[in-house]
């Protein structure tokens, strides 16, 4: 069968478009399988973005982040990284655990049960479990509220030095249900004021601190959940009254006193 000169001229415009094409789909980029996956993988978590070698993300089979890997149906962002739709701040300590298989926090680091549970989403028991052990918070703690008092007084440059101003306190003073205050001040805690200390399940206004340092005493509610609800003070001038002995009449000028509410829920 003859061909026409039309024919003839349709297949050989066709073949040249042909080839580009086909060119053109050599040249896309194909999926990427675990054979040919770059070594650095880039990953997108909550919007902070983390580059980590392929081995740290394989160490654990079992995690989330290395069944993403294998998955080619998995979230990814604009530019092609590994997404996922949780909190970027602390992935950080997901990658750090995965780099060495261990745990290492900041000492100011408070967020123990956020982490615990990105890592019980990302499948680290192991790492679920080191968080909870260093949480210094317990998990059923025990909610209530404890009062610090504290009276004192200011004391002044003498005998024309300069105006040197210090905070003197006699003593800091702790109300509250015992088994609370036992928790928070521990060993710290003076109750010889106390008449019926056998009794646990009561409240107290009679215990009082070993120490005089009020920063301390904050620092252990703190540490133990407790956050400030209120405060309140007052101050008075001393009279012309006459002073106990060895007590300066300088540091008798202006006295204080002042409370502080503190609440754990």
């Amino acid at each position: 069968m003859q061909t026409s000169t039309r024919d003839r001229c349709a297949t050989s415009l066709s073949t040249p478009w042909r080839a580009g094409r086909a060119a053109a789909a050599a040249l896309r980029p194909q999926p990427s399988t675990m054979a040919d996956a770059p070594e650095v993988i880039e990953l997108n978590v909550g919007g902070v973005h983390y580059a980590a070698s392929r081995a740290t993300l394989l160490r654990d089979p079992e995690c989330l982040v290395a069944r993403a890997l294998a998955d080619s149906n998995h979230p990814r962002d604009t530019r092609g990284r590994v997404f996922f739709d949780r909190d970027g701040v602390l992935f950080r300590y997901i990658l750090d655990y995965l780099r060495d298989g261990g745990l290492a926090l900041p000492e100011c680091f408070r967020e123990h049960k956020r982490l615990a549970r990105e890592a019980h989403h990302f499948g680290l028991p192991g790492l679920e479990n080191a968080v909870k052990e260093v949480d210094p918070r317990p998990p059923n703690r025990e909610k209530g509220c404890i009062t610090v008092g504290y009276r004192g007084s200011f004391a002044f440059g003498r005998d024309g030095l300069a105006d040197v101003k210090f905070r003197k306190l006699s003593r800091i003073l702790v109300c509250g249900k015992v088994t609370l205050c036992r928790d928070v001040f521990g060993e710290t805690l003076n109750e010889s004021r106390d008449p019926d200390h056998g009794l646990g399940d009561r409240y107290t206004s009679r215990f009082f601190l070993k120490h005089s340092f009020i920063e301390q005493a904050f620092d252990n509610l703190q540490e133990m959940g407790f956050k400030l609800a209120a405060s309140c003070g007052s101050g008075t001038a001393g009279g012309a009254a006459e002073l106990k002995p060895g007590v300066d009449s300088e540091e008798n000028r202006w006295n204080h006193y002042n409370e502080f509410v503190f609440v754990r829920e």
